[in-house]
């Protein structure tokens, strides 16, 4: 996070530098405010920029046996430009090293891990295992045991159920 806040700096900086560059190219008849509208304009532009790549950056550093099946979009007030490009804000994430497949009464039942990594100051990653019986699509959590009263059935097109149960 410090790193962040140095290079905002150094953004802010060089384009304070453009900014007066600018005015003294034109002989000193741009105004004065110029230099610190471009200064908050470099630190503005650099934060909006590492909000937007986040998700390619953190898919970026992904292994290969990880798949993303689904991703958070949202808008902020704060983030008057998220209305028109929604910011992705979080995501889910299946390690295919870590399925288990296993038949149990004519069933195929995967164990798997579930990943949610989510945009915050420091970045959040919540591991979760799971339990899908691929044939019924239904879904249960493995927190110190199966957890049946969470149980929850899949949509036949739902992005988890393709990537752990291949057909």
């Amino acid at each position: 996070m410090i790193w962040h806040l140095i290079a905002a700096i150094f953004a802010g900086l060089g384009a304070a530098g453009i900014g007066q560059l600018l005015r003294l190219a034109s002989g000193r008849r741009l105004p004065r405010w110029l230099v610190p509208v471009f200064a908050g304009l470099g630190m503005l532009g650099y934060q909006v920029y590492t909000e937007y790549s986040w998700f390619d950056h953190k898919r970026g550093q992904l292994p290969p046996s990880a798949e993303v099946v689904d991703s958070e979009r949202g808008q902020a007030f704060w983030r008057p430009w998220t209305y028109l490009f929604p910011l992705t804000s979080a995501f889910r994430v299946v390690d295919h090293d870590s399925v288990r497949v296993a038949e149990i009464d004519g069933q195929r039942v995967v164990e798997f891990m579930l990943y949610r990594f989510e945009r915050q100051p420091m970045d959040n990653v919540t591991p979760q295992a799971l339990l899908i019986n691929c044939d019924s699509r239904e879904l249960v959590p493995l927190d110190d045991g199966p957890q049946l009263e969470r149980l929850r059935r899949l949509r036949e097109d739902a992005p988890l159920l393709r990537a752990v149960c291949p057909r």
